[in-house]
């Protein structure tokens, strides 16, 4: 009769380089998915800081104002006087309308009250302006 050997037993081992390889594609993917959470509304502009600004609801508009004094409405190229009248058309009556100014730290002072002066005629508009906290990036 033949007794089994004890000592001659596989000795179990777990490998986890496979694990490992699975948990590092998933961290790729959360780094590179999470770039596109980032919110881009067109133009390259470098906001200035301020310490109390306050993330506030997304805007109906979005006027940018470059460092060169170009304006733009959701993008598109307008001039400061037509500004008023083309907010208005894009509005119900009665609606009430928000207007984020995004202008650039860079941008003419006089360009910026322009484009404020002609928001503020709006009726039941609100006006806001886009800053960055100190903590945070560059957009």
């Amino acid at each position: 009769m033949h007794l089994p050997n004890d000592d001659l037993e596989e000795e179990v081992s777990v490998n986890i380089l496979p694990m490992i390889d699975v948990i590092f594609a998933i961290l790729t993917y959360f780094i590179i998915s999470s770039l596109f959470l980032t919110r881009s509304d067109g133009l390259p502009i470098n906001l200035p800081n301020a310490q109390t600004s306050q993330q506030q609801p997304d805007a109906n508009f979005v006027v940018s104002v470059d460092a060169q004094g170009q304006v733009r409405l959701n993008q598109n190229i307008i001039l400061i006087s037509d500004l008023q009248s083309t907010i208005k058309q894009q509005i119900n009556p009665g609606q009430a309308a928000v207007v984020t100014i995004r202008a650039d730290e860079q941008a003419s002072h006089g360009e910026v009250v322009g484009v404020m002066d002609e928001v503020r005629q709006i009726e039941g508009a609100k006006l806001a302006i886009a800053t960055q906290s100190e903590s945070s990036t560059p957009q």
